[in-house]
C-alpha cells in the first residue's frame, strides 16, 4: 500500500490486476506491492500466462451468433390476451433473463473460469488420481519399461488406441499405468513424474460425444485438472501444479492425440 492509497493488497485486487479491471492508481499500488512479493508476483504472472492462452483457444466460440432462444425479441414476444394479468412481470422477468444469458454467451469465451464446477468424468479423474498417487510400491500396473505391452494392453481394453504421450519436453517422464473401471467402459490412466516428486496423470476413455471440445479448467482442493474431448475420445491431464504448466501438459497431449506432434496417434 501507499500513502495515497492505503487499502492494503488483498486476492481480489490480484485477480482484477489479472483480468485487467484495475484502475491506473490502484494497479500502481498493486504492482509497487508485488515487486516486493516475488512469490505472489510469479503466482499473478503465471495466472496471466492461462487467461492470455485460454482465451486465445476459447475466442473462436465468442464470435458464435447468440442462439434465437435466448435472443431479448424471442422470450419477450407477447403472449395471449388470457395472460394479460401476469403478461409485464413476466415479460420483465424474460428480459432479464434474455439480457443474462445474451451476456452470458457472448463473454463465454472471454475469460477462463477459474474453476468450473468439476464434472463426472473429471471427478473420476481427480479420484483416481488421489488414490494411486500417494503409492510408493504400486502407483501403477504396469510399469514405463513395458510400454509397447502397456500401449497394447490397454488399447485392447479401452477399445481405442492408447499411446503414452512424450512429456519430457514438459519435464515429466513415463512411470506406467493401469486399467480403470469407467461405469460401463473401461479407462485408463498413465502416471508421470518430475525431478521433484510432482506425479501428474492422464486418465482417457472412450464414449465422448461430438468433434473437438475446448479445454475446461477445474480444482478440486490442491488438484487441477485439465479436461477435454477430441473425435470419441475424453481425456483428463490431472496434477498437484500450477495452471500454467498443467496447461502445457495438456496442450502436448492433445498436440500427440491428434497427430500434431510425437506420441499419442
Amino acid at each position: 500500500m501507499t500513502a495515497s492509497d492505503p487499502r492494503p493488497v488483498g486476492e481480489d485486487d490480484l485477480h482484477a490486476l489479472v483480468d485487467g479491471r484495475l484502475d491506473p492508481g490502484r494497479r500502481a499500488t498493486v504492482e509497487a506491492w508485488l515487486a516486493e512479493h516475488p512469490d505472489a508476483a510469479a503466482r499473478v504472472a503465471a495466472d496471466g500466462q492461462v487467461r492470455a492462452r485460454l482465451r486465445a483457444r476459447l475466442a473462436p466460440i465468442a464470435d458464435e451468433p447468440i442462439p434465437a432462444r435466448l435472443r431479448v425479441a424471442h422470450l419477450a414476444r407477447p403472449r395471449p390476451a388470457r395472460s394479460i394479468r401476469w403478461l409485464p412481470g413476466a415479460a420483465a422477468a424474460m428480459v432479464c433473463l434474455a439480457l443474462g444469458g445474451a451476456v452470458g454467451w457472448l463473454g463465454r469465451g472471454a475469460v477462463p473460469p477459474a474453476a468450473a464446477p468439476v464434472e463426472p468424468m473429471t471427478q473420476a479423474a481427480v479420484s483416481a488420481f488421489r488414490t494411486y498417487v500417494v503409492e510408493a510400491v504400486h502407483p501403477v500396473e504396469v510399469r514405463a519399461d513395458g510400454t509397447p505391452h502397456l500401449e497394447q494392453w490397454l488399447s485392447r481394453r479401452v477399445g481405442r488406441p492408447v499411446r503414452a504421450p512424450d512429456l519430457q519436453a514438459q519435464g515429466f517422464r513415463l512411470m506406467g499405468g493401469r486399467l480403470l473401471p469407467a461405469g460401463d467402459e473401461p479407462a485408463a490412466m498413465l502416471m508421470y513424474d518430475d525431478d521433484r516428486g510432482t506425479r501428474l496423470t492422464l486418465y482417457s476413455r472412450t464414449g465422448a460425444a461430438g468433434g473437438r471440445g475446448v479445454f475446461r479448467y477445474a480444482r478440486e482442493g490442491d488438484v487441477a485438472a485439465f479436461s477435454w474431448i477430441d473425435t470419441g475420445m475424453a481425456y483428463v491431464v490431472t496434477a498437484r501444479t500450477d495452471e500454467a504448466r498443467l496447461l502445457r501438459v495438456a496442450e502436448a497431449v492433445d498436440a500427440q492425440a491428434s497427430g500434431r506432434g510425437s506420441g499419442l496417434q
